[in-house]
C-alpha cells in the first residue's frame, strides 16, 4: 500500500510495524506468512498505511561464523536427546506445511545469522532493488527448504544477487562492516525492551504480540489498532 498525498486524498494515518525474528527460526517463518496473510485480508478502504520492518534478533549468538552444522544436532542438544528433536522438527514442519511452506530439516544446516540480518538491513535501505520482507523470505528459504549454509558469504551473494542486488555491490557490502552496528544495535533493542522470544510484532511501538499467530487474530489486530488511531479525539 502507498501513502496517498493530494488534496482529494490527504495522507493517512501510517501504522508502524516492526517484526523481531530470526533468519533460523521456525515459528518466524511460518508467522511470517501468516502475517501476510492477515495483513491480505485487510481492504485498502480501511483508512491507514502500513509499514513493516524487520530487525534483528539472534537465537544462537555465540555460534562460530563461517561454521554450519545440522540443525538435527543442535536441537538433539538443546532439547534433550535425538528422540525429542525429531519430534520437535515433525512438528514445525506440519505446521509449516499446513501454511504452504516447504520444510527440509533433515537437510538444515545450523549458523550464525548476523551475516544473514546484515543483508536484511542493507533491503530496508533507500535504493533496495527488493523490500525487507522479500530478502527475508528468500533467506529463510534458502535455509529451511534448500539446505543452504546461511552464514556463508558466498550462499549470502548469491541470494541478493537473485533478487537485483549488483554482485560487486553485495560482495563489497559482506565483506566490510556495514550494517555490523546497526544490527547490534536492533539486537540490544530487543533485549532493553524485554523480548526474550520471536517472532514478536510490535506495533507503533506501544503494543506488542508474541508467537506466530493465526492470520485472521493478526488482521483483527490491525484492524482495532486502525480504529483506535481513526477515532476522534472527543470520543
Amino acid at each position: 500500500m502507498e501513502i496517498v498525498d493530494t488534496s482529494a486524498n490527504p495522507i493517512r494515518p501510517t501504522i508502524d510495524i516492526d517484526i523481531f525474528s530470526d533468519v533460523v527460526c521456525p515459528w518466524c517463518y511460518i508467522g511470517k506468512r501468516r502475517f501476510e496473510n492477515g495483513l491480505g485480508q485487510i481492504d485498502e478502504d480501511l483508512g491507514v498505511e502500513f509499514n513493516v520492518r524487520y530487525h534483528a534478533y539472534q537465537l544462537d549468538p555465540d555460534a562460530a561464523p563461517g561454521v554450519a552444522t545440522p540443525v538435527a544436532e543442535g536441537y538433539a542438544k538443546k532439547f534433550g536427546g535425538p528422540e525429542k528433536a525429531a519430534e520437535i522438527l515433525a512438528h514445525v514442519t506440519t505446521t509449516a506445511a499446513e501454511d504452504g511452506i516447504e520444510f527440509n530439516m533433515d537437510k538444515a544446516l545450523r549458523a550464525n545469522t548476523l551475516l544473514a540480518h546484515r543483508l536484511i538491513w542493507l533491503a530496508g535501505l533507500p535504493g533496495s532493488p527488493v523490500a525487507q520482507a522479500v530478502m527475508k523470505e528468500r533467506l529463510m528459504q534458502a535455509y529451511f527448504t534448500d539446505g543452504q549454509h546461511i552464514g556463508s558469504h558466498d550462499v549470502l551473494a548469491e541470494c541478493a544477487i537473485e533478487l537485483g542486488f549488483a554482485r560487486t555491490d553485495v560482495e563489497s557490502f559482506l565483506d566490510s562492516d556495514q550494517g555490523v552496528a546497526e544490527v547490534q544495535a536492533e539486537i540490544e533493542d530487543a533485549r532493553v525492551n524485554g523480548i526474550t522470544a520471536v517472532p514478536t510484532y510490535v506495533f507503533n511501538r506501544e503494543w506488542a504480540v508474541p508467537g506466530a499467530q493465526d492470520a485472521d487474530t493478526f488482521e483483527k489486530v490491525l484492524r482495532k489498532i486502525a480504529a483506535n488511531m481513526l477515532k476522534p479525539a472527543d470520543d
